[in-house]
């Protein structure tokens, strides 16, 4: 049997076929299908489209349905969004729904499924989000579809896919401390482009990776689609397990799997972590790369550190030591990813400070759990850039529009690097206040 790479082993299993090779259109069986608030109705509207008013979906407990994006808004049509959540779920008896303003509300939903349990090795997720693809830390196959394709999901568990060629990135060395899982992906991105990995799969290796933690594997992971990559992915080793098997919804069975040495790559490249600087991404794309030491001093208006790249309790903890008995120059806004995350501001402390407090007493704002202003949103969206200033964001995307205004400037870095500026008002190299 021809040597196959995780994305080849999973989709093959999925398949139900000894093998695929890159290029092979397969229809796979899917093991979990997630939506939420914006493309929840227009997935649901497919569904009863073509299945019929009274269908009913393939497997009610391998549906997750989770509205995060535009909920804490006044706006009525954001607000409809999720009572047609609601209805769906009610109509469904889908057993999986973290609704917003209940006990059982999550917040972002490519935290909350991990945090939840949906995600597991080997397995194929599908979710109607691009960053879907956070997912491929847990070593399974994650990526984002449209509403039409969720619709058809819905009604029969399956889709038709072409099986991705594959990627491999290497990262050797003992990260510094001043460097993040970011400053590595927008090292990457910077170096192929947003269009440089597209249609394929991204698979990231070596000792530099396996030295972080799950949480810094997810922002690997998460930013793959900002490269074009239909997926990213990185084998499962014990910090994987141990955090799947301690969280796994149903006790579900899975397979881990690994690249067979010998697989073909499409290409390799190989990082030494302890030779790179910090990284940012200037307006107004993600591969607008430069070293903050090269842009050091530009002037800045506000500070963002959240989103499912950049708003878990890890982001939060090295934010929190740079900010720790100071106090920022501009507007900083904080936002957990999710309500678990929330509750670690407070239980997670730093010189018996929790981090609540250090944020507060910093001057920094602090919103509910959700996506809140990664993707804009309604004019009175926590930390929305409603005027054309300029930003620095623990975001994914720096666009025109993104943020809000669509002459915003918005610059994409690591939770170090936006911690550091904020305390200076202008862009600064986090490396100046680490000792």
């Amino acid at each position: 049997m021809p040597a196959m790479t995780m994305t080849e082993k999973i989709l093959a299993r999925a398949s139900g076929k000894a093998h695929v090779a890159p290029g092979e259109n397969v229809w796979v069986n899917v093991d979990v299908l997630m939506t939420h608030d914006v493309c929840g109705p227009g997935t649901f509207g497919v569904f009863y489209k073509h299945f019929g008013k009274d269908a009913k979906v393939w497997d009610r407990e391998k549906v997750v349905i989770i509205p995060d994006h535009y909920i804490f808004t006044k706006d009525a049509m954001a607000n409809r969004n999720v009572d047609v959540l609601r209805d769906f779920v009610k109509q469904q008896d889908i057993k999986y729904f973290y609704d917003v303003g209940t006990a059982n509300y999550k917040g972002v939903c490519h935290i909350a499924l991990p945090e939840e349990g949906h995600t597991r090795p080997g397995e194929v997720l599908l979710g109607t989000d691009s960053h879907t693809c956070t997912a491929g830390a847990f070593g399974e196959f994650a990526t984002g579809i449209g509403n039409t394709d969720a619709g058809f999901v819905l009604g029969t568990g399956k889709t038709w896919l072409k099986t991705p060629p594959t990627m491999r990135f290497v990262f050797h060395g003992n990260l510094p401390p001043y460097l993040m899982a970011k400053d590595l992906i927008l090292a990457v991105i910077g170096d192929i482009g947003v269009d440089g990995a597209t249609y394929r799969a991204m698979e990231f290796d070596g000792d530099g990776v396996y030295a972080l933690n799950i949480e810094e594997r997810m922002t690997l992971c998460n930013m793959a689609i900002e490269a074009g990559g239909k997926n990213g992915i990185i084998a499962a080793d014990q910090v994987t397990l141990d955090y799947v098997n301690k969280r796994n919804a149903g006790n579900r069975p899975y397979n881990a799997v690994k690249s067979d040495p010998g697989a073909l790559f499409h290409s390799e490249r190989v990082y030494d972590v302890s030779k790179l600087e910090p990284v940012i991404a200037k307006p107004h794309s993600p591969d607008n790369k430069a070293f903050v030491s090269e842009v050091k001093g530009t002037k800045l208006d506000r500070a963002y550190i959240g989103s499912c790249t950049g708003g878990k309790l890890t982001d939060f903890r090295a934010a929190a030591e740079l900010l720790n008995g100071k106090s920022v120059k501009i507007d900083t806004f904080v936002v957990p990813a999710t309500t678990e995350v929330a509750r670690g501001l407070d239980t997670e402390t730093i010189g018996g400070k929790s981090l609540r407090d250090i944020f507060l007493s910093a001057g920094a704002k602090i919103g509910e759990a959700s996506c809140a202003a990664c993707l804009g949103g309604p004019s009175d969206t926590f930390g929305r850039l409603n005027t054309p200033i300029s930003c620095i964001s623990t975001t994914n995307r720096n666009f025109p529009g993104r943020m809000g205004h669509k002459e915003a400037q918005v610059f994409l870095a690591s939770p170090l690097t936006v911690a550091a500026s904020a305390l200076a008002g202008t862009i600064a190299d986090c490396r100046d206040l680490l000792v």
